[in-house]
């Protein structure tokens, strides 16, 4: 932070000052130090209202944690595959070969299917909260029983209706969950 602080810095407190050359000891004025936000901008103020990601933003959240931790997921399930399938006489070579080969076929499989399975979460959550107007634990379980039901409609009626309601269960324990974390867990 700055050292020096202007008069009109201490009447605004939603910004602060910052000197871009406060390391190197170089003679500048107050006058041309940047005044920068300290809450995030909004162009509409409706915006600043609503303590929500954007659509954009579930979009890329959801999917890329799916993909992520599905990779991870399948990586691992693909290596204790791979030292399942070692035969008597394998070289150390075919070994690794065997492992890797295994978990970056699981990995890619899980990380594909958990990441379509954000996707499509993200989506039908951001629409169920467009139509709403609210983003309570209702529109996650209603998200989540789209998301099974939608995941799983190519294998028929009863599949997509069992993964839906796992789903909405799932989504509704995960949102209870968190729930309870940030009451009793003050992190």
């Amino acid at each position: 932070m700055a050292a020096n602080h202007s008069s009109d810095h201490e009447s605004n407190a939603n910004t602060r000052l910052y000197h871009p050359y406060q390391n190197y000891q170089v003679p500048i004025n107050a006058q041309h130090l940047y005044k920068l936000p300290t809450s995030p901008e909004f162009l509409f103020s409706e915006e600043s209202l609503k303590q929500r990601r954007s659509w954009g933003e579930n979009l890329t959240f959801y999917t890329g944690t799916g993909y992520l931790g599905g990779s991870v997921a399948g990586a691992s399930a693909g290596i204790i595959s791979g030292i399942k399938s070692f035969e008597f006489g394998d070289t150390t070579k075919l070994k690794i070969n065997r492992i890797l080969n295994s978990s970056g076929l699981a990995g890619r499989t899980w990380g594909n299917r958990i990441g379509v399975v954000g996707l499509i979460y993200a989506g039908i959550e951001s629409g169920v909260a467009a139509v709403t107007d609210k983003d309570d634990v209702w529109t996650s379980v209603v998200a989540g029983l789209g998301t099974g039901a939608v995941f799983r409609a190519a294998r028929g009626v009863r599949s997509a209706a069992v993964a839906g309601a796992l789903g909405g269960i799932a989504a509704g324990a995960v949102v209870a969950g968190k729930q309870v974390f940030k009451r009793y867990a003050h992190i």
